[in-house]
């Protein structure tokens, strides 16, 4: 109801349609995308793909992951339900995380994104090396383009 109106199921539609808008920044897919299409989650995601691991060998398999970045990510797929950690008490403290269901459902996308990117790397960097050069060509020296 709208002002005392019931809405029509039409309206009801559009409604939803623009309840999960991704382009909307309150929308809860917008927020997903963005929470999932880090690279550090695919990193971590891949890794944890061969099974199981502690803190420390997915810090070896993905290089230029800092500890604090690392354990960001971990947390935030912990938190979505994607990755499942267990703290085993020992000395030191051992903590071990892996793809939960949820997790592992989103792999073949992940593994998609990366075939993509492999057979795509190439003609990319072509295309940006093209247009830095006409950029570059078009921009006069020491005078450049504003930004908006």
């Amino acid at each position: 109801m709208i002002g005392g109106m019931t809405l029509t199921a039409e309206q009801t539609r559009q409604k939803a349609r623009h309840q999960y808008n991704a382009s909307l920044e309150n929308c809860p897919a917008r927020q997903l995308l963005e929470a999932i299409s880090s690279k550090w989650v695919t990193l971590v995601m891949l890794a944890l793909e061969e099974g199981p691991q502690r803190h420390s060998g997915l810090r070896r398999h993905i290089p230029g992951a800092s500890q604090k970045m690392l354990t960001s990510t971990l947390r935030s797929l912990e938190r979505d339900g994607l990755i499942h950690r267990e703290v085993t008490p020992s000395v030191p403290v051992r903590t071990d995380y892996w793809l939960t269901d949820r997790g592992r459902s989103l792999l073949p996308i992940i593994f998609d994104m990366k075939e993509w990117a492999e057979d795509n790397m190439d003609a990319v960097a072509a295309s940006r090396r093209l247009h830095d050069a006409e950029r570059a060509r078009a921009t006069p020296a020491g005078n450049p383009e504003p930004t908006s």
